[in-house]
């Protein structure tokens, strides 16, 4: 391998792959990539309505391949939509499916942070962000937001067994250093962040989709195979 073939961000190897790599994880988990990825939009949706937030600009903070990116216009009803990712590959193929959608996609190295987002989305991405760098992730997404601003910061929790299993055998996550709920309030909770709250969602595998409608009431059990930090900028 060439120096520069190492020096390309890890994910653009599987940017034409991912969906490919994700399917037998989620057939048993039972369900699609943007059956979760309208799961998780829709309970942050609900989030937003009580704090009387309508978002009009967003950022989908390591966006991929761009599964989330119309919804959050769908769901959320962004007017302004930027996707952020370091894979130019990834962007590439957003790009292709965002179809004639108008949305910003560009790398961190391009986008300049100017205090004026009223939401960062960020789903998967800081157990791939190496542990010496992710408060230098988190003050970029403080500089990106306004005054008033939320986070809406979503990992895989490895609290929960099937995901534990999930992320120590998967390809995608091969180097990923995953992060306990009280690792990821501490990464974020600060005299400049206020958390809101903390949710978990998806304890079901598709063997039980039927319990799905349970998931409102568990929302504060610490074992969903994915939980949302909501913090808020002061």
């Amino acid at each position: 391998m060439n120096g520069a073939e190492e020096n390309k961000p890890e994910f653009d190897k599987f940017a034409r792959d991912y969906d490919a790599l994700f399917k037998p994880w989620l057939k048993i988990a039972g369900g699609s990539r943007e059956f979760f990825a309208r799961a998780r939009l829709n309970w942050l949706s609900n989030l937003l309505r009580d704090q009387q937030i309508a978002p009009r600009r967003v950022m989908d903070f390591g966006c991929g391949t761009g599964i989330s990116l119309p919804l959050l216009a769908d769901i959320l009803g962004a007017e302004q939509v930027i996707g952020l990712d370091t894979s130019e590959e990834s962007l590439a193929v957003a790009r292709e499916s965002v179809g004639g959608r108008s949305v910003q996609l560009t790398t961190p190295s391009k986008y300049l942070p100017r205090q004026e987002l009223n939401l960062v989305f960020c789903n998967g991405v800081f157990h791939h962000i190496p542990v010496a760098e992710r408060p230098a992730a988190v003050d970029y997404v403080y500089r990106c937001l306004r005054s008033g601003g939320m986070f809406a910061m979503w990992e895989n929790n490895p609290w929960n067994p099937m995901q534990s299993f999930a992320m120590k055998h998967s390809k995608i996550d091969k180097n990923a250093i995953p992060l306990p709920p009280p690792e990821s309030h501490r990464l974020v909770a600060s005299d400049r962040f206020c958390v809101i709250r903390t949710d978990y969602l998806f304890f079901f595998p598709g063997s039980f989709s039927w319990l799905h409608r349970l998931e409102k009431w568990l929302s504060k059990v610490p074992l969903g195979a994915q939980y949302q930090i909501f913090p808020r900028k002061e």
